[in-house]
């Protein structure tokens, strides 16, 4: 897998500066746990999944969650699990690259039961994601995460969903985190990310952010993402990666704000047209909430429109200014600290505040890539959507 792999060689040695690495299934989780981008979620009812893997894989997905809970009804879920195996048996024949592949599931014997039902096919299973987690709801999927992996053989990773109503709560917030950290702590090697579910959180107070609003506009939700980044991703090495919310929004029929584009940058590039469609589609509210997930320190998002990947995977592309300043900030005669002018010319790089802020961008640089000099996220949106 690669990010960017759905372009042509050739049109990628011109977009990159530093091309987007290969990763595998196999990978360190640390690697992978940034490499996840965009994660595009399917029921797991869909009757031609296995082709639909397949398709969006080859545009570029590069992680997808079967889901067995709340995108279906309750009386479907036994025939979802049981056409998630007919359908990775389907998954094992084709020879095409498949992104990393995670279950959603409802309770905790689900996981073990499906493994066991997977039979080898579960050597295409990266893991799984577990929903509504907390302490004392989250440790039985983990113990069940560890059994059905010691069965297998296999390595699975667990990707808990933080959106039960006791973290949104003030009152319960501070100890619902604390027991979660303990919980995912102990786990610590199969927790590739921590996912945030945010259409939860907006529930109890009957909330729903629209196509002019991001997750940050709506304070009480900020409040919650700000206390778990504040809590389980300190770059200290406690820390998790955290993902970014879903955005609902795939076309809108009236606006009340104005677009939140710039145009000087389509312009440059005689992009004009492809300003209109991300507008015409909600696009400019997602990739500023986008921007807003990077700035409060979330890698990647939960996607439910395959129209969304590409947004995702293009602001995750590191700047060539960006791995400039990392590159300088991690020079080794520099290990002392101390402050140095930008290579750019236009700030101040602090070695010892900035090395943490360094270090994530040289990751994120190895599985997305670097930009060429002049080159924005406009030509790299233009250039995977003329694939």
């Amino acid at each position: 897998m690669r990010h960017f792999g759905q372009i042509a060689p050739a049109v990628r040695k011109r977009l990159f500066h530093r091309e987007p690495g290969v990763f595998t299934q196999e990978s360190p989780a640390r690697l992978l746990s940034t490499a996840l981008g965009a994660t595009l979620y399917s029921p797991a009812t869909r009757p031609r999944l296995a082709d639909d893997v397949v398709k969006q894989a080859g545009r570029g997905v590069v992680s997808m969650v079967l889901c067995l809970e709340d995108s279906i009804g309750d009386e479907d879920v036994i025939a979802g699990e049981a056409n998630l195996v007919r359908q990775f048996v389907d998954l094992a024949r084709p020879a095409a690259d498949l992104p990393l592949l995670f279950i959603r599931v409802r309770t905790p014997d689900q996981i073990p039961g499906l493994v066991r039902r997977l039979g080898p096919t579960v050597a295409l299973l990266s893991g799984f994601v577990l929903p509504k987690f907390t302490e004392e709801r989250g440790v039985p999927f983990l113990e069940a995460l560890a059994l059905a992996e010691a069965e297998s053989g296999h390595r699975l990773f667990a990707m808990p969903v933080l959106e039960s109503p006791e973290l949104l709560y003030r009152e319960t917030r501070v100890e619902t985190l604390e027991g979660i950290l303990r919980a995912i702590d102990k786990y610590r090697d199969r927790v590739l990310a921590l996912r945030l579910g945010v259409t939860d959180f907006c529930s109890p107070y009957g909330l729903r952010r629209g196509p002019d609003m991001t997750a940050y506009d709506i304070q009480i939700v900020a409040s919650v993402i700000a206390d778990v980044v504040n809590m389980l991703a300190r770059a200290d090495g406690t820390g998790f990666t955290v993902t970014g919310p879903v955005w609902e929004y795939f076309r809108i029929q009236e606006r009340m704000f104005k677009p939140q584009l710039r145009q000087s940058p389509f312009l440059e590039v005689q992009a004009v047209e492809l300003r209109a469609t991300l507008i015409e589609h909600a696009m400019d509210g997602l990739l500023r909430e986008i921007s807003l997930d990077r700035a409060n320190g979330l890698q990647g998002k939960t996607c439910i429109h395959p129209s969304h990947v590409l947004p995702v995977h293009a602001l995750s592309v590191v700047s060539h200014e960006e791995y400039s300043d990392a590159q300088d900030i991690l020079r080794p005669e520099r290990d002392g600290g101390g402050v140095m002018r930008s290579a750019y010319t236009n700030k101040m790089n602090e070695v010892k505040p900035h090395r943490a802020w360094a270090e994530r961008t040289l990751l994120r640089a190895e599985v997305f890539g670097v930009a060429n000099e002049d080159i924005g996220f406009v030509e790299l949106l233009a250039a995977g959507l003329a694939e």
